[in-house]
């Protein structure tokens, strides 16, 4: 039928069933439940950019791990770090859509994050997504992690990336503050003090005196 656009999907499933997915979604099964029970806020958690690369370098570090503790196969761990720094690198800052409020203190957002970088990966390994017996959200991506132990992790790292952007925002507006104060330092202007104002007795030196007239 002319203008209607023809969704393509891919179907997913999961213990309770079966769903379609967005055959262009780096996302899974489980974030398309969560869409459906979820809908609080109307904001997605991909407004969150810090969060998002804070999540993408607890699944770095944890693919690192096991690696390392030969838990999980080179091909495939080497595949989730390099889709992880990718989602760091906020490429796929869309494909984030659950809701910031969602029950299982984030394991919607974790899920979320696990299919993601597991679809990413099987790209890269050369699979198409959703083949998720080569590279799985849980089984490889999430190996050895909980929502618990993920969520609450991100948050700090997040946390403390804000806190370095605020800081660096606020040295600029500092340097704007004393800018404006040089260019406008010729300007005589009232001052109030004790809730009462007061005018230049000697601007040169920077005294001022109460205007009686005003108590």
């Amino acid at each position: 039928m002319r203008g209607i656009p023809v969704m393509n999907y891919r179907e997913e499933k999961d213990s309770l069933g079966k769903r379609k997915v967005p055959a262009d979604a780096y996302y899974g099964i489980q974030t398309v439940r969560a869409m459906e029970n979820f809908q609080v806020t109307g904001i997605s958690i991909s407004h969150f950019i810090r969060l998002i690369q804070a999540i993408a370098c607890v699944k770095k570090a944890a693919a690192m791990a096991n690696m390392e503790l030969d838990l999980l196969p080179e091909n495939i761990g080497t595949a989730i770090i390099r889709a992880a720094e990718e989602v760091r690198e906020g490429r796929f800052n869309e494909h984030f859509p659950v809701d910031v409020i969602q029950g299982g203190a984030g394991t919607s957002v974790n899920m979320n994050a696990n299919e993601v970088i597991a679809n990413r990966a099987l790209e890269i390994m050369g699979y198409g997504r959703g083949c998720y017996e080569f590279c799985h959200p849980n089984n490889h991506v999430n190996l050895s992690q909980s929502t618990n132990d993920v969520y609450p992790t991100a948050l700090r790292i997040a946390a403390i990336w804000c806190g370095y952007d605020l800081q660096k925002e606020l040295s600029l507006l500092t340097k704007v503050f004393l800018a404006k104060g040089q260019e406008f330092s010729h300007v005589i202007k009232m001052g109030r003090t004790q809730l009462q104002e007061c005018g230049p007795h000697d601007p040169g030196a920077g005294v001022y005196r109460f205007r009686r007239d005003h108590w």
